[in-house]
């Protein structure tokens, strides 16, 4: 296969929305073809982009898993980094943890289940960033930049806050209702019958177990 790369403004979300693919079907394009795609951004600012498996070194980074192979992002978060990450954006984790009172353990779970760290990772139900907010979500928070690490943790840990005050401090219910919205785990009165969200809460509390077990050794 030939090396794909195009420069771009904007426009490669489009393609993986539902109508983009639609689109895309209806001009004969298989949808095999929606393939990962990685980024390289040149000394200018433009962004390269390819859908071929870059080289090792090449400077190519993962910007969008297929939404066909990986259609959620907490799910690509846990294939990409299956091991513990303690360093990562540790100093705004700790801060934002500290600022808004949720456990700095919790936050890094969330944050390796839903994008294994990388800020720019987008999902096909369009949230983004290092903990996947969706658009409506990032404005509640006061998020302007999604994709800016900073801001998206700072929105990310408020609404976790802002959750797991809501269900008095039930970190099941406030973290499947950080996956399926605070209206679904009201409507159910628990962890909604979802098999995407009852995994998540498992993989997200699993993650924060061993995230704290590594802090406290960490602290002997």
């Amino acid at each position: 296969m030939k090396d794909r790369r195009v420069h771009f403004k904007r426009v490669l979300n489009a393609f993986y929305s539902p109508f983009g693919l639609y689109l895309l079907l209806l001009v004969g394009v298989s949808p095999a073809a929606l393939a990962d795609v990685y980024v390289l951004r040149d000394a200018n600012g433009v962004a390269h982009l390819t859908n071929v498996p870059p080289k090792k070194d090449s400077g190519y980074k993962l910007f969008q898993k297929s939404a066909l192979t990986a259609p959620k992002a907490w799910r690509d978060g846990f294939s990409l980094v299956p091991r513990l990450d303690v360093h990562t954006f540790d100093t705004q984790i700790d801060h934002y943890a500290r600022q808004f009172g949720v456990d700095p353990t919790l936050v890094r779970a969330v944050m390796h289940a839903e994008s294994a760290f990388n800020p720019n990772a987008v999902s096909s139900a369009g949230a983004g960033g290092l903990m996947q907010l969706m658009p409506q979500t990032a404005a509640r928070f006061g998020v302007v930049d999604r994709f800016n690490p900073s801001e998206n943790i700072a929105g990310g840990v408020a609404y976790l806050a802002f959750l797991l005050d809501l269900f008095k401090g039930n970190q099941q219910l406030a973290v499947a209702a950080y996956n399926a919205g605070e209206g679904a785990v009201q409507k159910y009165a628990g962890i909604p019958p979802y098999n995407e969200t009852q995994q998540y809460v498992t993989r997200v509390l699993d993650l924060h177990q061993r995230y704290l077990a590594t802090a406290s050794q960490a602290t002997q």
